[in-house]
């Protein structure tokens, strides 16, 4: 079931979503609901069969699915998102999962950025209720390790009452809209000796 947050572990599994075009359309099925790979290939700039290899190469490790009940008729098929939200393990003793876990960490952060930089320059285009919505909050904490894991936690699940995969359970006029917390110190490791 989408909307879960899961823990990343697998190092194929985060080298086969950091890829961009992956990225591209396991974005739009998690924002647009399932897709056939011909409407996920204009998202992701591909062909549908180039589309198709990357929707299976998701698959295969359990990010998206053929999803049969969504086909209007039998010649489609379209594609749905199984992991939505999830988090990536710091220092799993696995030098390869940790490796790919950067990679994907920072696949993400451009991805979200190029985001960002796309509103920013169309900011004044949208309507003041969601201009004055919209943002970006700087803060800091003074915890221990299990308070800021205490933090995450809350966090998670505030953001998973307003995910609302389902269009039946928004309220009118919701929109999607991307979400992130970096939570990372402030102070250097031979601080904390």
């Amino acid at each position: 079931m989408p909307g879960n947050p899961v823990t990343l572990t697998d190092p194929q599994m985060m080298r086969a979503l950091a890829h961009p075009a992956r990225m591209a359309i396991w974005g739009h099925l998690a924002v647009n609901g399932p897709s056939t790979a011909t409407a996920c290939a204009d998202v992701a700039g591909l062909s549908p069969s180039a589309c198709s290899y990357h929707l299976r190469a998701l698959a295969r490790y359990g990010i998206v699915e053929e999803d049969p009940e969504s086909a209007v008729d039998g010649r489609q098929r379209p594609w749905r998102v199984r992991i939505v939200s999830f988090n990536i393990e710091n220092d799993s003793g696995n030098p390869a999962a940790d490796l790919a876990g950067r990679f994907l960490e920072e696949a993400i952060r451009a991805d979200a950025e190029q985001a960002r930089a796309r509103y920013l320059n169309r900011r004044s285009e949208y309507p003041a209720d969601w201009q004055e919505a919209a943002g970006w909050t700087q803060d800091g904490a003074f915890v221990t390790p299990a308070e800021l894991n205490e933090l995450k936690a809350k966090l998670r699940e505030v953001m998973d009452q307003y995910r609302r995969l389902d269009p039946a359970t928004r309220s009118a006029g919701a929109l999607p809209v991307r979400m992130g917390f970096d939570m990372y110190p402030f102070f250097g490791p031979e601080e904390t000796q």
